[in-house]
């Protein structure tokens, strides 16, 4: 063995323990494989923005603030490994693996969790709530709850009351002050998302201004759990613009664990089938091939898990699918390995002149096969309900990268293992097997 080979192998070997210690142990917090919602259930939706409102040229920064407070807004409900991102340039996909209260996340997901304060002013003989506004340098600007800062919380007053303290943020102190200061003694409605905000007996909230308001505020009449999810909402931030929900999808669990069992057992029938051909038709390289295929499947699997890759049933498919790609370069390898055998070549030369006629055809199989994942990536990021597709070739491009250093760089040392060998000189046991009718 030469002293190249040798620590190729001791890479290999490395690489192989590596992958082994990270599909069973957790690493850089990754404790299990990421299931897709058809494996796993949960809730699948897509909302479209609406820049109408929106400055020329900052769509791309409002539509990230978005999904920001999607991310955190999420957080709420305690969602393991939520999928929020963006999907072109105008839509948003959620993906909630796991929950089973839909209305409750799609109504966290879609409110603007804006809190508005408000006046009454007599308009045409009749008592309307109007925003409450002040002029701040010279432009009039409402009071709400974009200027709170994000640390409200919630407490309970003299009585046992529930209270929802507020901070102003600088700006936020200047308008509350103007506005407090001109409506002591006055009510100040609440709205939120335009509503009146109900306290706990039903009744609209709007106490009266008892003194000028600067520092931070107070709301009351709210339930606890009422005062809690709108804290959390204000905390989690405003979403800075409308977002209409155009697709979404329940997935039931049962039918995901379905799916893994018939997943898992087609690969384990696949593997195995494919192992029994190489050995039992090209002898002691395919049993080299299985056993590269076997690091083929452990590294992809840790890569999986580490990325981490949501797998779905396509992506299972797409990985089930490489492993027979994966095969397929060795198959290749070995119909040149025989070619070569036959001419009277040693075992040695046949396998670097099998490995190296056979490299171009490999090349360009895979390359192209790796084009076609990138336009079906591209592809199924850009459509609604394209995630399906976008996962069949993410596995599969991952499986085409893997394969190809499996088939040229592990099969490659452990046959380069038996050069000069005992069994170096018996290259029949190489080659593909040929009934003795046939010799």
């Amino acid at each position: 063995m030469t002293t190249r080979n040798l620590i190729t192998l001791s890479i290999v070997m490395a690489l192989f323990a590596f992958a082994i210690i990270a599909l069973i142990y957790p690493l850089w917090g990754r404790e299990a494989m990421r299931l897709g919602l058809d494996l796993r259930g949960g809730i699948h939706m897509v909302y479209l923005a609406d820049f109408s409102d929106i400055e020329p040229g900052s769509e791309g920064e409002a539509i990230d603030g978005a999904v920001a407070v999607i991310e955190r807004r999420i957080n709420i409900l305690g969602v393991t490994e939520p999928v929020i991102q963006k999907q072109g340039a105008d839509r948003i996909l959620v993906e909630l693996p796991g929950i089973s209260e839909a209305d409750k996340a799609k109504n966290l997901i879609g409110q603007t969790a804006l809190i508005e304060f408000r006046e009454l002013k007599i308009e045409d003989g009749e008592e309307k709530w109007v925003p409450a506004t002040a002029v701040i340098d010279g432009q009039e600007k409402e009071l709400n709850s974009s200027y709170f800062r994000e640390n409200t919380y919630v407490t309970t007053g003299q009585f046992g009351e529930v209270l929802l303290i507020f901070e102003w943020n600088s700006e936020g102190r200047k308008i509350s002050e103007e506005v407090t200061g001109r409506l002591i003694g006055e009510p100040l409605g609440i709205y939120l998302s335009g509503e009146p905000l109900l306290g706990d007996d039903g009744e609209p909230i709007a106490p009266i201004v008892r003194s000028k308001i600067s520092e931070s505020g107070q709301i009351e009449g709210l339930s606890l759990n009422e005062a809690q999810e709108l804290s959390q909402l204000l905390n989690a931030g405003r979403i800075p613009l409308p977002l209409t929900p155009i697709y979404d999808q329940t997935v039931s669990p049962i039918l995901g664990a379905d799916f893994i069992d018939m997943s898992v057992k087609a690969g384990i029938i696949g593997i195995i089938l494919v192992m029994l051909f190489m050995i039992a038709y090209y002898r002691v390289s395919g049993l080299l091939a299985c056993l590269a295929l076997a690091f083929y499947g452990v590294i992809v699997l840790a890569v999986f898990k580490l990325w981490p890759i949501t797998l779905t049933l396509a992506g299972l498919g797409g990985f089930i699918l490489s492993i027979g790609m994966a095969v397929d370069a060795n198959v290749l390898i070995f119909e040149r390995m025989k070619e070569e055998i036959r001419t009277g070549r040693t075992l040695g030369a046949a396998i670097e002149a099998g490995f190296n006629r056979a490299w171009t055809a490999i090349r360009d199989s895979n390359i192209t096969t790796i084009i076609v994942c990138i336009i079906l990536i591209w592809v199924g990021n850009s459509i609604v309900g394209g995630a399906p597709v976008a996962g069949f070739a993410v596995t599969l491009f991952i499986g085409v990268v893997v394969s190809m250093f499996s088939a040229i760089v592990v099969t490659r040392t452990l046959l380069r293992l038996f050069v000069g060998g005992p069994l170096s000189k018996r290259t029949h046991l190489f080659s593909v097997w040929v009934s003795k009718r046939n010799v």
